[in-house]
């Protein structure tokens, strides 16, 4: 038992799996509780198993019948990626939010005891911070967080010159920003993108499942000129927050930089809704989008990725800076976009 945490403290505690009817109870406490993200919200069950198919085990910690914390995780089990349980997959953020210490702990070895009992590889906790001193990490992602400035033009010459300029250049060539009710035009430049990068896409199902089960907290801004797709990107808003989690430009979106100008607009529209932090999400260190944050000024924050190791002996290293990966990258990049489309859900579904 933790230093601090009595045997008073640990025993009115009860871990139990989320039902149905306590969804508005736990989104109710993500939305108080001051560490919470998106990425806790009870909704990413559902947005889980319908798009991916995999098991879910959305835990709730009551002290009597009050919720005391919440950790939502999910299990992979793919012959090729291997077998893991992760808070969460698919999402930036993650790990355990709880009252207190007691609470923490009674979650954490819930999650454990259950790593165990589905005998999974590893078990990944994606934190903000460090919470297990003794557990191996990855340092590979980060965060770019920064203040949103209620004045429109502190906004702009916050950005550093060389990027305002792209911005600027977006602006001259005329791109317009939409907001789009459904997917259908995101998934076209985003698919796009992710293709010239190697990298498999999610299915469009993904997609709108996402829409659908977030509703208003889910926007697409697509960028166009002269009523052609130029770039859009999906985007998260929490709180005070606006999260540009998806996006991507049709190969057109570099000459009149789109992405740019994409970005800018986001900011100005959050801006002009008085919202306070743009969440330019996560990235790994050493790729192109690591460097387009970092030119934008926004400083990089290291999120501790930690793991309890079950039949695993070293943590797993699934992501596309894995030497071993680098082939079938390239492969990916000449396969035509309409098969890779058709294939790549089937591969990505589980990466997580």
């Amino acid at each position: 038992m933790p230093f601090g945490v009595s045997a008073a403290e640990a025993a009115d505690i009860t871990v139990q799996p989320l039902g149905q009817h306590d969804v508005s109870r736990w989104d109710a406490y993500v939305l108080a509780h001051p560490e919470a993200t998106f990425f806790h919200r009870a909704g990413w069950q559902r947005v889980i198993k319908d798009a991916f198919g995999h098991r879910t085990h959305f835990l709730l910690a009551l002290r009597g019948e009050r919720i005391v914390g919440v950790l939502p995780l999910a299990e992979i089990n793919s012959r090729l990626f291997g077998h893991s349980l992760g808070s969460l997959p698919f999402c930036a953020y993650g790990g355990i939010l709880a009252d207190d210490e007691a609470v923490a702990q009674a979650l954490d070895e819930a999650a454990q005891t259950l790593a165990i009992q589905r005998k999974v590889g590893a078990y990944e906790c994606r934190n903000q911070v460090a919470r297990h001193a003794d557990w191996p990490t990855k340092d590979l992602y980060v965060t770019f967080k920064k203040a949103i400035d209620p004045e429109l033009e502190a906004n702009m010459t916050a950005i550093p010159r060389k990027q305002r300029a792209m911005v600027r250049k977006g602006i001259k060539a005329g791109l317009v920003s939409e907001i789009d009710t459904d997917t259908t035009r995101f998934f076209q430049a985003y698919s796009a993108s992710v293709h010239r990068l190697g990298t498999p896409v999610f299915s469009r199902k993904f997609f709108r499942l996402l829409k659908d089960e977030f509703a208003d907290d889910c926007e697409v801004l697509t960028i166009t000129l002269d009523g052609n797709v130029i770039s859009s990107v999906l985007s998260f808003y929490f709180r005070d927050e606006v999260l540009p989690y998806y996006g991507g430009g049709v190969d057109a979106a570099r000459a009149v930089a789109g992405n740019d100008f994409m970005y800018w607009e986001l900011m100005r529209r959050g801006c002009e809704r008085g919202l306070k932090v743009f969440d330019f999400g996560r990235s790994k260190r050493g790729t192109g989008s690591f460097d387009f944050k970092k030119n934008w000024g926004f400083e990089a924050t290291l999120l501790y990725y930690e793991y309890f190791l079950v039949t695993d002996k070293t943590v797993p290293e699934i992501n596309p800076l894995n030497p071993k990966y680098r082939l079938f990258i390239q492969a990916w990049k000449k396969m035509p976009l309409a098969i890779a489309n058709i294939v790549g859900p089937y591969i990505v579904k589980n990466l997580g």
